[in-house]
């Protein structure tokens, strides 16, 4: 029998804690050919294996009631008392659970129902669409939009030598600054083309254009057509022949 036994306990699959070589004396414990067993530690070994056993039924236990918790639609069988529980029973319940848990995961991650009606129902109120079916034509629209408005900022900052991250109040102003300028040299220009620089001047001389001109048109097309003639420059190479 001791022969059979340190035959399994020396065995490559037997654990090392159920076989020790022994340091003190050796009693009731010799082979056939004189060498020692070591078996004083079998005996614990054995007792804390069958601890570890109960602890097992124990952790099945508690696996369970929180299975029914976690994955209450997930049948397991029950265990009799007097059938032994294995590791691949307990590693069952737990995989199981973990699959539920990372559903649970992924399923968070994605919007409910709830929340794209509200979404929906935002987007309506925001772009004043009436009915679900201007959703798609109006987002389309707000898009082009958008695309057009952010090429023209993108072009006014280039055109006006701005930093990309200027805001458009930023760049409403420059414009405004630029506007200001091009209309002070208009007001420049035509008042050296009026030769003053008063106001005043200009407004007077205006008047006298307004009464000089209308005779002076209407005495123009009586010589056109006393002279029968359509030009302008022909007046004078006419009136020159008359003599």
């Amino acid at each position: 029998v001791l022969s059979s036994i340190d035959a399994v306990i020396r065995s490559p699959r037997a654990p090392p804690l159920i076989y020790r070589h022994s340091k003190g004396p050796v009693q009731n414990c010799v082979k056939e050919n004189g060498q020692e067993c070591g078996f004083e530690h079998l005996l614990p070994t054995i007792e804390m294996w069958a601890d570890q056993l109960m602890a097992v039924k124990d952790l099945h236990r508690s696996l369970r009631k929180l299975s029914l918790e976690v994955v209450p639609w997930h049948i397991t069988n029950a265990q009799d008392n007097k059938e032994a529980i294995r590791v691949e029973d307990l590693q069952f319940i737990v995989d199981a659970m973990l699959e539920e848990m990372e559903n649970k995961e992924k399923s968070s991650q994605s919007p409910s129902l709830q929340t794209l009606l509200a979404i929906v129902s935002h987007f309506q109120k925001l772009f004043d669409v009436t009915s679900l079916h201007g959703v798609y034509p109006r987002m389309n629209e707000v898009y082009m939009k958008l695309g057009e408005m952010t090429n023209a900022m993108r072009n006014l900052h280039e055109l006006l030598e701005l930093d990309t991250s200027a805001p458009p109040t930023v760049v409403v102003d420059t414009v405004g600054k630029l506007c200001d300028i091009i209309n002070e040299n208009v007001t420049e220009r035509v008042q050296q083309l009026l030769g003053t620089q008063d106001i005043h001047s200009i407004i007077d001389k205006l008047e006298e254009h307004e009464c000089f001109f209308p005779p002076f048109q209407a005495l123009i097309q009586e010589l056109l057509c006393l002279l029968e003639i359509s030009n302008l420059d022909d007046i004078l190479p006419t009136v020159k022949n008359l003599k």
